[in-house]
């Protein structure tokens, strides 16, 4: 059963911004033991396809849900030649599929938001929500690190980016503060045309949650491998080039990983898989 809370709705950047300092402060204060009179754990909610299961659930527990959709400019995708594809907090993964930019000169971004769930979910999920989400079998973030992709920060304090390569620190845990939130993620144009693929393996057919994902792209005679399942964190793997053996770059990526075993798999499973696709890949993205 849902537990109660607050909702706040900001449609002005600063207004968001006051609202994460105040939540931050908050938790701070609470974790010493501080009183406080006023105050709220809050939770950003895009397209909620994971919070509010967690709040069902019981594994969230926030004292106040601020909706970020109805924010003056978190909305739409952009594209230019000199800043790149720039995707905002409330982007679907529906609309990266529909994305004409998306489509001609980031296929690899696309081949990995059409394997993420079914069409219903993908039309409320958000490519933000899904990154920072921070799970080890996200399924846009071996493409974004393949890709290049910088995520820009902002909280009340200013502003930063962290690549994504950096983004990741831990199981469902990135290097954004308590006070802040990713609003845009950014794939250099540099990175455009790229080719690439994405192979994901499920227990099932159709919608299931990965065992393992591996994505890999060539641009400019190098080789980049993006692995989601097979560590605390999707990975990536460079430092490859095209010239390198299929041998070379399936023992880089396995060297790479550090897969566990679950109910899902065994940990023997994954590291077969993530050299198996590895393989496939290198012959078919050619």
């Amino acid at each position: 059963m849902l537990q109660r809370f607050e909702y706040a709705a900001p449609t002005d950047r600063a207004e968001l911004l006051r609202l994460l300092a105040e939540s931050a402060e908050y938790r701070a204060q609470a974790e010493y033991g501080a009183r406080t009179e006023h105050g709220a754990m809050a939770k950003l909610l895009a397209g909620g396809t994971d919070l509010l299961v967690n709040i069902r659930a019981g594994v969230a527990k926030p004292s106040l849900v601020i909706d970020v959709k109805k924010v003056a400019g978190y909305a739409g995708i952009s594209w230019s030649e000199s800043e790149g594809l720039i995707i905002r907090p409330a982007v679907t993964i529906n609309e990266i599929l529909r994305d004409a930019a998306v489509s001609s000169r980031f296929p690899l971004l696309a081949e990995c938001a059409r394997d993420l769930a079914s069409y219903q979910i993908r039309n409320r999920a958000t490519v933000i929500g899904n990154v920072v989400n921070a799970s080890p079998c996200s399924d846009m973030a071996p493409a974004l690190l393949c890709l290049g992709a910088r995520a820009l920060v902002a909280s009340s304090r200013g502003r930063r980016e962290i690549p994504f390569s950096g983004f990741f620190t831990g199981v469902k845990k990135t290097a954004l503060g308590s006070d802040e939130i990713l609003e845009a993620i950014v794939v250099p144009a540099s990175s455009a045309g790229a080719r690439g693929a994405y192979r994901k393996l499920k227990r099932i057919a159709g919608h299931d949650l990965g065992i393992v994902g591996v994505a890999l792209s060539r641009k400019d005679g190098l080789v980049k491998i993006g692995i989601s399942s097979s560590a605390p964190t999707p990975i990536l793997v460079e430092g490859l080039e095209e010239g390198d053996s299929v041998d070379k770059v399936a023992a880089a990526a396995r060297e790479a990983i550090s897969p566990i075993s679950d109910v899902r798999c065994s940990k023997e499973y994954r590291e077969f898989m993530v050299e198996t696709f590895v393989k496939r890949l290198m012959r078919e993205v050619a």
